[in-house]
Formats: C-alpha cells, structure tokens, sequence
C-alpha cells in the first residue's frame, strides 16, 4: 500500500496545483490549511467579526506552520440563517484587506514551509465570489458542489484555482436523508463530471483540487468509508483536500458532542487520510497539524 518514501503507490509522482503564475507542490508530506471564520457563528466557536483578530488568527495560523489560509465570512451551519451576499463580501473584503497590506515578510516555522502562504477564498455563491475574486485570493474554495459552471468560468478568467467540493443539494440545508449504496463510486462520478465542465469552463487540469465533502450530505458510515476509500480518488492526479477538522462525524464516533473536544480525533483522522493520499488538510490546530504531517511522513 505504501512506497518506501511514504506515499501510497497510487499517488502519482508529481501533483502541483497552479494559480496567479503560483506553483504549488503537493506531492510530497501534505500541507496544513489553517481556517479563518469571519462570522459570528462559526460551528467550532472560533469565529470573530472583528478583522483584526481575523487577520491575528491568520498570522498565528502561518506561525504554527499553516502553508495556506482559508477564509469564509458564513458559517455553513445549516441551523442558522444565510448571511446577504452584501454582508458576506463586506467581510470578505475587509480581511482581504488587512492580507494585502501585512502579509509577506512572514519567517517560516518550517523549512519546507510554504514561504509565502496561499490565500483561500471559502464561498460558493456567484455573486460573491464576481465580487472579491478580482480582487485576489488564489484558490477558490466551493462548497457549493458546482451546480453550474459560473464559479469556474470566474476562477479561468482570474487565473485562480477551484475547489470541487462532493456534495447533494444547495449549502446551508441539511441532507440527512441522503443515502449511497456505494459512496466511493459515487463521489467518483461526480468528481469525473464536474472536472469535465471546469476543463470546458476554461480551467485547466492542474488549477482543480478536489474534496470529498467529509460531513456534507452523508452520515457518519459515509464519511468512515470515504477516508477508507480515499485511494480510489487518486485516479484524478488531483491534490485531495481533506477537510478533517472537527467534523461531526468524529463526534459521534468517540461520543463528543462539542467540536472542541474533537482534536485528538481530527488527527487520527489526518494520520488516517494521510497513508491514502491527502494531499492538504483544513484544520483550526494547525500548530498540531503541522507537525502530525511530518512525523507521519518520517516514519513511512
């Protein structure tokens, strides 16, 4: 299953993902995306409408070892009210601001850190992302399932690349009835299609990235058995995004009902996707999560 520099044999030897004339390698040890919650009803608790702890969180993430930020303005929490499209690019707009002005100049904890951390966009509607993509920002991260192919004609004509997040119906609505004989093949259809409509959208092969969507119209079994299954999907000779952290299904394996408590079971989580292939994971520990990546990696 694992080759002795310790990636599975199914990833393929070289996965860079390429955004704004940016390369960045995701073949080797994989990479830690620190998360930013620009909102006051983050589901972990570690949101915050106040830009500067925003951008302080962002500064700490880069300082544990974080090689990319995401930042998201509403929370996808399906119990609580979408924000406007107004508000959600409001928020965007002042913390891609503080980014614009302060970042650079960072001293990286890590010697094969990311030296310059990628900056992620998390939102999914059009009109937002028409709104703030010209504005910067290198990957896109949708957790929209691409209903369409808007988001990915917008990412081809910034230059930006595009997360194609699994998922069935529209974000902020809970999917619990949703039901699959076979989840692996499942999110490998859909992977297949959607790669298909951003390539005819303009996007070329190497800006996609893709998720499985832990948590986003499945149930815990599911979600067991996509990280089980994680090596079918490097079929695609795409980096996979591995959102872990905290994840609902994690509590109800061990009995944790607060995402905080839910650490330990995210990194077993990362070790877990890790041996099949991850290529990044989005995660609030990123100090724990930095450093869970390369021990893994030194013991293969």
């Amino acid at each position: 299953m694992v080759s002795g520099m310790g990636l599975p044999a199914s990833r393929p030897a070289s996965v860079r993902l390429v955004a704004r004339g940016r390369v960045l390698e995701c073949s080797g040890r994989p990479l830690v995306m620190g998360i930013v919650n620009v909102n006051d009803d983050s589901f972990s608790g570690d949101g915050t409408l106040d830009f500067e702890a925003a951008w302080a969180m962002a500064d700490q993430h880069y300082r544990d070892g974080a090689d990319l930020i995401d930042v998201g303005a509403e929370s996808a929490r399906t119990n609580r009210e979408a924000v406007s499209v107004e508000e959600e690019v409001r928020r965007l707009r002042g913390f891609m601001r503080l980014w614009r002005e302060r970042s650079g100049g960072w001293r990286p904890r890590f010697a094969d850190q990311v030296a310059s951390p990628w900056l992620s966009l998390n939102t999914w509607r059009p009109e937002v992302v028409a709104a703030v993509l010209p504005e910067g920002g290198d990957l896109l991260n949708d957790i929209g399932a691409l209903p369409d192919d808007r988001n990915a004609r917008l990412c081809a004509a910034h230059g930006a690349a595009l997360l194609i997040m699994h998922s069935v119906g529209q974000p902020k609505h809970a999917h619990t009835h949703v039901g699959y004989e076979d989840v692996v093949s499942t999110v490998t259809d859909f992977f297949t299609e959607k790669i298909a409509m951003c390539q005819a959208a303009g996007l070329p092969l190497e800006a996609l990235l893709l998720d499985p969507g832990l948590d986003f119209a499945k149930q815990r079994e599911d979600n067991l058995r996509l990280v089980a299954g994680l090596e079918a999907l490097a079929c695609f000779g795409r980096p996979l995004l591995m959102p872990v952290s905290r994840k609902t299904f994690i509590g109800e394996t061990l009995g944790l009902p607060h995402p905080a408590d839910r650490d330990a079971g995210t990194i077993g989580v990362l070790v877990a996707s890790q041996w099949r292939g991850a290529s990044i994971f989005r995660v609030h520990q990123v100090r724990a999560a930095a450093e869970a990546v390369r021990v893994v990696a030194a013991c293969a």
